[in-house]
């Protein structure tokens, strides 16, 4: 997607705005034409009246000038904010549509970056660009054309001074703008960094790596800051050096204008308004650098931004996808299911078959990296398998409009995430239009009544941003209550209740069990957990390694065994 099509809708803004900015240019190239007329008519002939018209000329000119800026302001402003949303909004909902893999491929540090400061650089760009990209050349030109309808001989040095005016800027340019784009790299580049130890502070003083993690953020800032004081000598040069050159030809002007003056062929109010010329020429070859800057980082940034709008989703609903359940007894089915994240790279599921029925409590546990939350992200088709199938009530997850899969399903997170807000907006994630008292039978299933309503607050307690005002176990249950306020077919609870002492775990399975239609897979870290499990997924190196009760996993797998002993010893025959 070209990022340019956003600004549709906005076509007689972007129009107006360089018109407007066209119409206070001509307004200021008349000013200097006014100010040699006051002189020569008014003040070198005493006429007091010339004078004050001409005063009036210039406020009212000045007015009118005024007027058209701000009203091509407000139009390049408006051009621009309503661009920026529009993609905004559109790229956001492009990230949406992503899978979770696409989104991992990415990166969440990459879509903030392209949803704010790249963002910005572009509106910035398109500000500019419309109130700049016509004004400036017209200004640079219109300038010497007047000049030259004052008096040809002094405009002359207008010939010289626009074309190396012209290439010390194009040089310029040419050296920074490269360094510019490396300056944004690296400054994207920092932010990550900045953003990782944020989250990972906790683990950097664990491990007491501040004094490393402070040289490696002072080498990375020092990179920008070299890459920024070079850019800047090389961008402080345009100054003084159009400036001086500027003067020269002044000072050129001035000298020729005081001979011609003498010689009574030009009077004193011409010499000025030449000069005027001069100087408001400067004024806007300096803007229009400026303006190629800002339209170079907004092209990097747009360029950035479009790359995100060009990754296809990998994740697509046909038209005549399923929205309701068959009629079959079987909830879950995994056939030969496999899931490769990286081409090329192992399995972190492979060959994976069973069936799971409507209602049925299955637990799933296994190692570290064993493919647990692979498996049971399979369900709600947060990513697709590699090869083979799984179907949810008799249709392939691939045939399923995902929404309405997962309106039949709840979720609570290895990682309990909570949003900003209250008790209650939390829980309406789940249910949009739960009343309270859906929400307090929410919370009691989950445990958290008590400690919800021990505030008197109650629903309306702010959760801070992450649940970080809350402890594991607190935000653990929430996202049960969370989870189960729907009344799902199918609950995942993804190793969310590993925060929980045994006592309110074992309350939680039982107030779970209470709810016989729902089919519940628990994934666990705890054989202790999954005891009265109907059925045990032992998972071991991507692979299924057995399926059965407890007692007859102790006999039959030696995973689930060593497991077990591991954690109760092997006196264990429970």
């Amino acid at each position: 997607m070209r990022i340019t099509s956003f600004i549709k809708g906005y076509r007689k803004e972007a129009v107006l705005a360089p018109l407007f900015k066209l119409l206070e240019a001509l307004f200021e190239l008349a000013v200097p034409l006014a100010v040699a007329s006051l002189i020569d008519d008014g003040i070198a002939k005493g006429n007091s009246r010339h004078v004050f018209s001409m005063a009036f000329i210039m406020v009212v000119l000045g007015l009118i000038g005024l007027a058209a800026s701000i009203t091509a302001q407000y139009f390049s402003a408006k051009a621009a904010v309503g661009f920026s949303v529009k993609m905004k909004n559109a790229l956001f909902q492009h990230v949406a549509s992503l899978s979770e893999s696409d989104r991992d491929r990415i990166g969440a540090p990459t879509i903030i970056t392209r949803l704010t400061s790249d963002s910005m650089l572009v509106q910035n760009g398109i500000n500019m660009f419309l109130r700049l990209f016509m004004r400036s050349p017209f200004v640079v030109f219109g300038a010497a054309i007047m000049a030259f309808t004052v008096d040809s001989q002094l405009a002359s040095t207008f010939l010289w001074v626009i074309p190396l005016l012209s290439l010390i800027i194009f040089l310029v340019m040419r050296k920074t703008i490269p360094m510019y784009r490396d300056a944004q790299k690296a400054l994207d580049k920092l932010l990550s960094r900045v953003r990782e130890n944020l989250r990972g502070v906790r683990v950097l003083r664990a491990f007491s790596l501040e004094g490393e993690e402070k040289k490696s953020f002072s080498g990375e800032a020092e990179s920008l800051r070299s890459i920024q004081i070079s850019s800047g000598r090389i961008s402080a040069l345009l100054n003084p050096l159009t400036y001086a050159i500027v003067n020269i030809a002044i000072a050129i002007i001035l000298l020729e204008g005081r001979e011609k003056y003498n010689l009574s062929l030009i009077e004193a109010g011409s010499i000025v308004a030449v000069v005027n010329y001069m100087s408001q020429m400067l004024v806007e070859l300096i803007k229009l650098a400026n303006l190629i800057v800002t339209i170079s980082r907004a092209i990097a940034s747009g360029k950035r931004i479009e790359s995100v709008f060009r990754i296809e989703p990998s994740m697509t609903d046909s038209p005549d996808a399923a929205l309701e359940c068959a009629d079959t007894d079987e909830a879950i089915v995994f056939s030969n299911a496999s899931v490769i994240y990286r081409e090329g790279g192992k399995p972190s599921l492979a060959d994976a078959s069973f069936v799971i029925r409507k209602g049925e409590r299955i637990g799933v546990i296994g190692g570290t990296g064993s493919g647990k939350t692979t498996l049971v992200s399979l369900i709600p088709r947060f990513y697709d398998v590699s090869s083979g199938s799984v179907s949810v009530y008799g249709h392939d997850v691939k045939d399923w409009n995902r929404q309405a899969l997962r309106k039949h399903i709840g979720y609570a997170a290895q990682k309990a995430l909570l949003f900003s807000g209250t008790v209650r907006d939390n829980m309406k994630w789940g249910k949009l239009d739960a009343t309270d008292e859906e929400i307090d039978e929410a919370l009691r299933i989950a445990e958290a009544y008590d400690f919800v309503h021990e505030k008197k607050e109650g629903l309306d307690s702010l959760i801070e941003e992450s649940g970080k005002n809350l402890s594991g176990g607190q935000k653990q249950r929430l996202s049960i209550a969370r989870a189960v306020i729907r009344k799902p077919d199918i609950l995942i609870l993804d190793d969310s209740l590993s925060a929980l002492d045994y006592a309110t775990e074992s309350r939680v399975r039982n107030n779970l069990s209470a709810m016989k239609d729902m089919t519940v897979i628990t994934v666990s870290q705890r054989t202790g957990s999954l005891r009265a499990m109907d059925n045990i997924i032992v998972l071991d190196k991507g692979r299924i390694d057995s399926i059965g009760t407890h007692e007859e996993l102790l006999r039959t797998s030696s995973v689930y065994k060593e497991i077990n002993d591991s954690q109760f010893g092997e006196d264990d025959n429970e």
